[in-house]
């Protein structure tokens, strides 16, 4: 038997209309150095039809790539509703990449037009020569006349361009698996590889991020989103408040500590989404210059594992809750959030908060071992996690084979266990586990346990070759500001009342400043290249 249900399609356009209809009074706030600037969801979707006839004019159609080069503002949602709204293909360029894997994303994705803020000049400038397949810049802001374009590629005014549009636009009803956006990953282990969206995935992957078990977004918030809009498509930030009538807050290029405690002061965002560092810097900061963060609910921390130090201040000084998140540029990205129930213990919901969290409805998981063989969810049992779900790509853009799927499950290179609440806890990612003596160590772990001494601001632990253990780990750290480098023996003291001694580093070496990622996460590739090329002074506490 067949349903009676109608067969509409779930398309960005669906959010996009009803957005700008229903809730068109929703207010899309950009950051700037004068303060803040504001459009409502009704004329951002009257710029949006714009933006989709000027791109028409360019010759963009079907499911052609449009890329953009942008901080998080208006500009940018305008192209996240226009582009895979109109049946292009909407390509966020991470613009923390580094050269060679910005010119090979951009020519594997075959971007046609880039889309750039205009304080992005200077790093896109020597880019542009080196992108095979863009035909078209549009420059926000009145910077077009800054960029110079080699011959054949056109440069054009953002404002100038959508002045002469229609605001109304015929929007095509796409099929709902066709692709909408796509994403690459951070490339840390070679080329970066695409992920295509889905208009499907993403309506979904919406929905679920607005549930009270994701990050329960309503027409009530005011949601800073300080996650790129090139990472992981914002963790869906964009797309579920546009679908809720949920206030928007961009902080542009504005990331560091000062501004955010400004348009904190200003806007009274209600729940914000960002990387630890993000948040670590913000808690430094208010010692000195006291931050009034009361209107938040919650704060949604992901990227990388959030030190629980950090859990505990948070919940102590400000009274927020920080919601542990866990996803990848594959998974859209949301698969966990950790919402303990409200009647456990306050330390029982302690505990659960420092996990990644519980998988979410649509996203199924499981651990396995070495041999393949699927794991029990008993809090014990450590494997690789393997999730599948509809918000979950089944392979890359024009990759044939790869590695990274079982059967249709993605291998997600993380390594943890699943606790009997069925929330998830990541021990390490599978290339970062250090194998010692037949033993693993959490990298993790150590990490955690190092940020509760009062002197130390960051940490990052790698495996370093053993002659007798084969592996142990060596510790980077950075001092906090003011603080003198603490004793390595005290160092070791700390971690030995609250771990084994065997997983307790000998090994440290203090640094100015630990290398990051693309978004925002250690960089330990680069540690190790560091230590490897002796640029690390390296003090070993058994040998003083």
């Amino acid at each position: 038997m067949r349903s009676t249900m109608q067969p509409e399609q779930l398309n960005i356009s669906t959010i996009l209309q009803f957005g700008a209809t229903v809730h068109k009074d929703a207010v899309i706030t950009t950051w700037t150095d004068q303060g803040p600037r504001k459009l409502s969801f009704g004329e951002l979707g009257r710029r949006a039809a714009q933006l989709a006839h000027a791109l028409r004019s360019l010759g963009i159609d079907d499911d052609q790539r449009v890329a953009t080069f942008q901080w998080n503002n208006s500009e940018h949602m305008e192209a996240y509703l226009a582009i895979p709204s109109m049946g292009a293909v909407l390509h966020p360029l991470n613009i923390r990449l580094f050269p060679d894997q910005l010119e090979f994303v951009a020519n594997h994705a075959e971007d046609k037009v880039v889309i750039v803020d205009p304080s992005l000049i200077p790093l896109f400038q020597p880019l542009l020569p080196r992108f095979s397949t863009v035909e078209h810049v549009i420059v926000t802001g009145g910077g077009a006349a800054n960029l110079e374009a080699p011959e054949g590629v056109q440069v054009h005014d953002y404002e100038a361009l959508l002045a002469a549009q229609p605001t109304e636009f015929d929007w095509p009803e796409v099929d709902e698996n066709s692709g909408a956006a796509m994403c690459y990953t951070s490339g840390t282990t070679g080329d970066p590889k695409g992920v295509v969206y889905s208009h499907r995935s993403i309506y979904l992957h919406s929905m679920q991020v607005c549930m009270s078990d994701g990050m329960d977004i309503s027409l009530d918030d005011n949601v800073l989103a300080i996650v790129p809009m090139f990472h992981a498509m914002s963790w869906g930030l964009p797309y579920a408040a546009f679908m809720v009538g949920a206030s928007l807050l961009m902080p542009e290029r504005f990331l560091q500590p000062e501004p955010l405690a400004a348009m904190i002061a200003s806007e009274r965002p209600t729940l914000a989404a960002a990387v630890p560092t993000i948040w670590q810097a913000v808690d430094a900061y208010s010692v000195e210059n006291p931050i009034d963060m009361s209107s938040f609910r919650a704060v949604v921390v992901g990227g990388s594992s959030c030190p629980p130090a950090l859990i505990r201040k948070f919940k102590e000084n400000y009274g927020i809750d920080i919601i542990h998140a866990w996803g990848m540029t594959e998974t859209s990205p949301i698969g966990t959030l950790s919402r303990p129930r409200a009647d456990l213990p306050e330390e029982k919901q302690f505990e659960l908060r420092t996990t990644q969290g519980r998988f979410l409805a649509g996203v199924k998981a499981r651990i396995v071992d070495d041999s393949g063989a699927e794991m029990p969810w008993d809090g014990e049992s450590v494997g690789e996690l393997q999730v599948r779900g509809p918000w979950i790509t089944g392979s890359y853009y024009k990759v044939d084979n790869s590695d990274s799927f079982d059967d249709g499950w993605l291998r997600t290179g993380d390594v943890g266990y699943v606790r009997p609440e069925a929330f998830l806890q990541l021990t390490d990612r599978a290339k970062d586990i250090i194998k010692s003596g037949g033993e693993w160590i959490s990298s993790v772990e150590v990490e955690n346990h190092l940020l509760e001494h009062p002197a130390v601001a960051e940490a990052a632990v790698i495996g370093i070759p053993d002659p007798k253990w084969d592996e142990r780990p060596l510790a980077t750290i950075v001092v906090k500001e003011g603080v003198e480098d603490p004793d390595v023996a005290d160092l070791r003291a700390h971690l030995e009342s609250r771990m084994a001694k065997w997983q307790v580093p000998e090994r440290f070496a203090f640094v100015d400043e630990i290398p990051k990622t693309s978004v925002g996460k250690l960089d330990k590739k680069r540690i190790r290249v560091s230590h490897s090329d002796g640029q690390l002074n390296v003090v070993n506490a058994l040998e003083k």
